[in-house]
């Protein structure tokens, strides 16, 4: 492990640290995979200073399945030097109980998702998404629940709303349990949260882990000679052919401009912007290969914007049309 390879930064007003890039196993830890390519990309991340890996009980395919892959590959004699968290709330089995958000549900899909993990507990167990049908009093208490019994360390929401996250924060602060951290969707054609959440978190003291800050990979210089045969668009499970528009090529064009200038590539200025802001605690990036996940980490490199960069960056979103 080694710890100096890139920064941690601190989660929210909490004493946990976390580093600036993690590792997250949503598309490439599934049923499928080469047991043995999963196992080198995990020990890559820890030889890059990545103590964080988050996963959700759905992750897959098939469901389960990337919490299972790491439940083998994990070396448990590092279980002390990592930060592991899941999720629940998604329909995982047929019935009434089967989803949501309900302590019934929760309870029943974190015993599930820690024996496929084979862990006594998680450091982090987030809400994967609000629950309009389950009062949100019931929600937190069976965070707070999970805390007391051992089984989880700390706890966080994702995908709340500013307002809910709020109100969440305030409801787990008197109940003794500290709301962590935030992990919303945050990118360079994704800036809705700089709107309102952001202020929320810095607020309450909560952190602010974000997923997807390479769009689902339109980020980067894959699309810019059409859409390869194996790439994510071409497949359509996460990211559609009908994204990459003449307006998000122009925009990674004049992206990949700057980045030269700056000596990273679209995807490590992308990260860089991502981590541009304080509040921001760490990047979640998933990784098909080795060489993938050491490129994106080489990101913290050069983490500095001056004033010009980003005004350019800005200008640029709003010449290509992709400004909000």
């Amino acid at each position: 492990m080694d710890y100096e390879r890139q920064p941690y930064r601190r989660c929210g007003r909490s004493g946990l640290l976390l580093p600036a890039v993690s590792l997250g196993l949503w598309h490439n830890f599934g049923g499928g995979k080469p047991l043995d390519s999963q196992r080198t990309i995990l020990h890559k991340a820890l030889d890059l200073g990545i103590t964080h890996f988050d996963i959700a009980d759905r992750y897959g395919p098939p469901l389960g399945a990337a919490e299972s892959t790491f439940g083998r590959i994990f070396p448990r004699s590092m279980r002390d030097e990592v930060v592991v968290t899941t999720k629940g709330s998604n329909p995982m089995w047929d019935g009434p109980y089967g989803k949501g958000n309900s302590r019934k549900h929760l309870l029943a899909t974190l015993d599930r998702s820690l024996e496929r993990l084979g862990l006594d507990f998680v450091d982090i167990y987030y809400l994967h998404r609000d629950d309009p049908d389950t009062p949100l009093e019931e929600q937190v208490a069976t965070l707070d629940h999970m805390v007391r019994t051992g089984r989880v360390l700390y706890v966080g929401v994702s995908n709340f709303s500013p307002e809910r996250t709020a109100q969440a924060a305030r409801l787990l602060r008197q109940l003794g349990t500290p709301l962590l951290v935030h992990q919303p969707s945050y990118s360079l054609l994704n800036r809705g949260i700089e709107d309102s959440l952001l202020g929320v978190l810095e607020e309450q003291g909560v952190g602010c882990v974000v997923y997807s800050p390479l769009a689902q990979g339109l980020l980067t210089d894959r699309y810019l000679d059409g859409i390869p045969a194996d790439s994510r668009a071409a497949e359509g499970r996460f990211l559609t052919a009908d994204r990459v528009t003449p307006e998000v090529l122009a925009f990674v064009r004049s992206l990949s401009e700057l980045a030269e200038a700056r000596g990273q590539t679209v995807a490590q200025l992308a990260l860089a912007w991502a981590l541009r802001d304080p509040r921001i605690t760490s990047v979640l990036v998933g990784a098909s290969s080795p060489e993938q996940l050491e490129a994106n980490v080489a990101a913290v490199d050069n983490l500095d914007f001056t004033h010009e960069e980003l005004a350019a960056i800005d200008r640029a979103a709003k010449e290509s049309g992709v400004a909000a």
